[in-house]
């Protein structure tokens, strides 16, 4: 394992300089459907401003640190760097840690750091400000919640020297450099992190190509290019400082009004189009779409099987034969989705599936129903049971499920009522979101999680998950607790043989596809719709843009 993984790190130390030796400002051609477009309706020229419009949720707080979702990643893919990037393979490469070794008993991983970056404020990247960060992540007070999670198993950092960082864990982790490419667990400075929570919220410090100017709440965050930017990133196409000036982070919550400043050419990227202008996109034209699925879980249903009705398998089963979602996703989603029966997104390459178990069968969901004891009907025609309800509270969060998919859950709870469900959609913003899951108040859900790696499984089917984080969110909403399953998930988290890690987390796939604890729907959608600007890509990480290499074209 130590070989191979100094045999791994200098090839992709190799391939890096090599990239970088090779740079020229050439403007690649780019087909729609990919992780970068060059679509621009003129010459790209140096400077400027970019504005990108995002539908997402306006975060409360900018550091990915704290908490720990998307938004937060999608802003700070500019301005902070992680210790390692993903290729589209899953190969790890260096970026702000050169190179790596681990030791024979797994417990002990030695990175030796970039000796030339600078953090915007003037602080030295180097040992002591990585140990400082992954303080930081584990402090209770912080609130982490993903990052916290991603590095559960690492007990301290201790500085070997300037450019050499020693990770101790108390357990093997085959995860840990999948966890370390993402950004929640970027690299912040320092001095930025001895500020305090609420400066830091306000303007994190990272080495990345842009630096936080301003946020303006509920309006947008002002970003400027860090005219000492060093750092080798992975994939880039130049070497050096952004080509932008600046980009404008609006906060455009309604998809119409997002899609129609693209179009004027007021803004030049947005984010969470609605399925037909992707469609549009794709037919051609000066809009381009960048697809890239978010690494981790599908999208999905989750059923808490930690209460009833759902306590039981057999309406588990039930409402997975009646919910019929393949019409609707084809319909609602104009042929830009393909239909998932993983609990992995197709972009992680040891995703498992079966198809043979999420078949639309009325008839025996209602016999299920039967068999479970549903046997009453009240006068709305709703299944009941000693005097109850066959209620499902749905809990959807409107600022992460576009228009197309509140409609496909609107059909799924007409398709449920016809073998006697009773499925009761509330929308909620995301704050309120979180406080429904929070206080155990649903039967279904659908909660996006985004994780570099099968690791994601652990995150959120381990019984452990059903214990919240210090931010106060739990990820295992399907409120799983199966021992064997537990025992697979560690396994396959702490073996380092890579064929044992692949059959185990196959064998983790299969026990939740089994007991129908999630109704797979479709990767996580994540399309950027780009207009007026080339080299934009999104990294293989996280699935975020980065605008390194963007110019603007008029």
């Amino acid at each position: 394992m130590l070989a191979a993984r100094r045999a791994t790190t200098a090839r992709a130390t190799t391939r890096r300089r090599a990239v970088v030796a090779a740079l020229v400002p050439a403007v690649l051609v780019l087909a729609s459907c990919s992780n970068d477009t060059s679509v621009a309706s003129g010459a790209p020229q140096d400077g400027g401003t970019l504005v990108y419009a995002t539908g997402d949720a306006e975060p409360s707080c900018l550091d990915p640190h704290v908490g720990g979702n998307y938004p937060q990643a999608l802003l700070t893919t500019q301005v902070l760097e992680p210790l390692v990037g993903r290729d589209a393979d899953g190969e790890i490469l260096p970026w702000l840690a050169v190179s790596w070794n681990v030791s024979d008993d797994a417990l002990t991983w030695d990175f030796t750091l970039a000796d030339d970056v600078t953090f915007t404020d003037g602080t030295p990247f180097d040992a002591e400000a990585v140990k400082v960060n992954v303080a930081h992540l584990q402090d209770p007070a912080t609130g982490s919640s993903t990052g916290y999670l991603a590095l559960a198993k690492v007990t301290g950092v201790e500085v070997v020297d300037a450019t050499h960082a020693r990770f101790h864990l108390s357990e093997p982790d085959s995860a840990l450099l999948e966890s370390l490419s993402q950004q929640w667990t970027a690299i912040e400075s320092p001095t930025g992190i001895a500020r305090g929570t609420d400066a830091n919220c306000q303007a994190p410090v990272g080495t990345g190509p842009f630096v936080v100017e301003s946020w303006t709440p509920q309006q947008q965050v002002d970003l400027v290019r860090n005219d000492g930017y060093t750092t080798v990133a992975p994939e880039a196409k130049h070497a050096g400082v952004a080509y932008l000036d600046r980009i404008v982070w609006r906060f455009i919550p309604d998809a119409a009004t997002r899609y129609a400043a693209l179009q004027s050419g007021e803004v030049q990227v947005i984010d969470n189009p609605q399925p037909d202008a992707i469609a549009a996109a794709r037919a051609g034209g000066d809009i381009t779409d960048v697809d890239a699925p978010r690494p981790g879980s599908v999208n999905r249903i989750e059923l808490n099987s930690g209460q009833a009705p759902f306590d039981d398998i057999r309406v588990r089963e039930a409402f997975v034969r009646a919910a019929d979602v393949d019409p609707g996703i084809e319909t609602l989603y104009a042929g830009t989705v393909a239909r998932s029966y993983s609990p992995l997104s197709s972009s992680e390459p040891l995703a498992t599936s079966d198809d043979s178990l999420f078949g639309t069968d009325a008839d025996a969901a209602n016999a299920l129903l039967d068999a479970a004891g549903w046997t009453g009907r009240d006068g709305d025609g709703y299944r009941t049971k000693d005097g109850q309800r066959l209620t499902l509270r749905f809990p959807v969060s409107t600022n992460q499920s576009v228009a197309a998919e509140q409609s496909l859950f609107e059909q799924i709870q007409a398709n449920a009522r016809g073998v006697g469900f009773e499925v009761i959609i509330t929308p909620l913003d995301l704050s309120g979101w979180y406080g429904a899951l929070a206080a155990n108040e649903y039967e279904i859900v659908s909660a996006p999680y985004t994780k570099v790696g099968p690791d994601v499984l652990r995150i959120l089917y381990h019984s452990s998950g059903i214990t919240p984080a210090p931010s106060g969110y739990f990820a295992n909403h399907a409120k799983i607790a199966d021992p064997d399953l537990d025992d697979v998930l560690d396994r396959a988290a702490a073996t380092t043989d890579q064929t044992e890690r692949a059959e185990l987390y196959a064998q983790a796939q299969q026990t939740v596809l089994d007991g129908f604890y999630i109704l797979p729907l479709y990767d996580q959608q994540n399309h950027f719709l780009v207009r007026g600007a080339t080299g934009t890509r999104t990294l293989h990480t996280v699935s975020t843009p980065t605008f390194l290499d963007t110019r603007l074209a008029f």
